[in-house]
């Protein structure tokens, strides 16, 4: 079982090319390796959030795997929570996924990622359900926008970021508090087992909530970092394009509050959401 979890990690076109490493695995523990790389980077050699975040979820899914065992899957990331400690800078960093309580078909897990000094870069809490075969969930039709279509000043500039170019994000909205996101399908997001990896899906995530605090304020020598995010992926995201829908809807000082809604495409039919939740951005001005 080891070794096909360790296949899950490092072999997905989406672990391959973030260059995830296992370092153990047991029943209830796990720890990963991600070591520095540029395309994981935004500007200033910092570690991308949607990156880190990534990184936890692969941890809370490995120590999910040994526990449950491969009878339980198709396995999804039901609940997540993220809270941003601290920024790694050309650093390798380390996961360490721990067992907090196992049920029936749901595990908690807590995640810490840390820099090999030990310096603390964000603490996730996560409950993975394996579905034991159960069929696929009925989703429900993403709320959309109105359709607009003009990332601003900003949206272009993001595209070429490392991290959003290696996912293939393209900013496609991104004005009056509102942005859209796509991301088409691409091996380097796959998950090895035939859909989008959940990590690429938080990664766009991650990067739609940003987006949409950024068309608030709009663009200026801020300081800018995503303190928490809560998100919640409602079934194993199949192969398709997806596309995210962002919104800040509440803003508090330097405190902006995206709810976020990934999507894709089912044929001919309206997009159905595959992800939910919230964006806590803070953009000091």
């Amino acid at each position: 079982m080891s070794k096909e979890i360790r296949g899950w990690v490092e072999d997905s076109g989406f672990g391959a090319s973030l260059g995830v490493k296992l370092d153990d695995v047991s029943e209830g523990a796990a720890r990963l390796l991600l070591p520095f790389a540029e395309r994981n980077s935004n500007p200033g050699q910092a570690l991308h959030g949607g990156c880190a975040a990534s990184l936890a979820l692969i941890g809370a899914q490995t120590v999910t795997r040994a526990t449950l065992g491969r009878d339980a899957g198709p396995y999804h990331t039901a609940g997540l929570q993220v809270n941003y400690l601290a920024a790694a800078i050309g650093e390798d960093v380390i996961a360490d996924a721990t067992l907090l309580r196992r049920g029936k078909e749901l595990c908690f897990v807590e995640v810490d990622v840390a820099t090999r000094a030990g310096k603390s870069i964000a603490h996730v809490t996560s409950m993975v359900r394996g579905r034991f075969g159960a069929r696929a969930a009925e989703r429900f039709a993403a709320a959309g926008d109105d359709g607009a279509g003009d990332p601003g000043p900003m949206g272009p500039h993001v595209s070429e970021l490392p991290f959003c170019m290696e996912r293939g994000m393209g900013i496609e909205h991104m004005t009056n508090a509102c942005a859209r996101v796509v991301m088409p399908w691409s091996e380097k997001n796959a998950d090895g087992e035939g859909g989008v990896h959940e990590g690429a899906v938080l990664a766009l995530f991650d990067t739609t909530g940003a987006m949409a605090a950024w068309a608030d304020v709009g663009p200026g020598p801020y300081r800018a970092s995503t303190p928490s995010i809560q998100a919640q992926i409602l079934a194993p995201p199949p192969r398709q394009d997806l596309v995210a829908y962002g919104k800040s809807v509440q803003r508090d000082g330097d405190l902006f509050w995206s709810e976020v809604e990934v999507a894709g495409s089912d044929g001919e039919q309206a997009a159905t959401v595959i992800a939910r939740g919230t964006v806590i951005y803070r953009i000091v001005t």
